[in-house]
């Protein structure tokens, strides 16, 4: 079996990705003032984004789609606020940030009969199957599980969502130096990973 190649960056253009974040802006602004369709398009254009972000966050598989769903009412309850200065992608993944956090303060609160499965699982029904250089995903998700949780929340939001370093760091709440010497870091251990462990299982990475 031909070894997986480096992560690549996001297929779409900065342009064209601007673009399209500026038509999710302007859905989101419209939503705002009612206009039913537009509430539509903007759910309907970053569900895939908010679910493969949660997938990433939540260790919990079975609560992906409950979370995901949390994030849009809590988004669509707060649209009133929304006034467009950032994107709506950075703004909404930083709602769905804060809707993952509170379920762990919740959890916290709640006797744990056992132990929650892999987060992978989830994280596998919400990643795109057409990665260059991976089998379906698997090979880089294999790989991500072995980074520290703020370098893989780093390459996911920029790498894989596509977010601009600014928009990252302001859905993550933490400086752009920060987030870019994350992803540097992550690109870094997962093109390790690659050369050492061509044909099995990513070794563990200690935080």
């Amino acid at each position: 079996m031909k070894a997986p190649q480096a992560p690549q960056a996001p297929q779409a253009s900065h342009a064209s990705q601007a673009a399209l974040d500026e038509s999710i802006t302007a859905w989101a602004l419209a939503a705002r003032a009612g206009d039913a369709d537009a509430v539509e398009r903007f759910v309907r254009a970053l569900h895939r984004d908010v679910l493969r972000y949660v997938s990433h966050l939540c260790a919990d598989p079975q609560a992906v789609d409950d979370l995901a769903q949390d994030t849009f009412l809590r988004a669509l309850g707060s649209l009133h606020r929304f006034e467009g200065r950032s994107s709506a992608r950075s703004w909404l993944l930083s709602i769905a940030r804060r809707a993952v956090i509170d379920s762990y303060r919740y959890a916290a609160t709640r006797p744990r009969l056992s132990d929650v499965p892999d987060w992978q699982l989830a994280a596998e029904r919400a990643q795109p199957r057409d990665l260059p250089g991976f089998d379906d995903g698997v090979v880089l998700l294999d790989l991500l599980a072995s980074l520290p949780a703020e370098r893989r929340e780093a390459f996911v939001l920029t790498q894989l969502a596509g977010l601009p370093y600014a928009e990252a760091a302001e859905a993550s709440d933490c400086p752009v130096g920060t987030v870019r010497s994350r992803v540097a870091r992550a690109r870094a251990t997962l093109v390790d990973l690659l050369e050492e462990e061509p044909a099995g299982e990513p070794a563990p990475l200690a935080a």
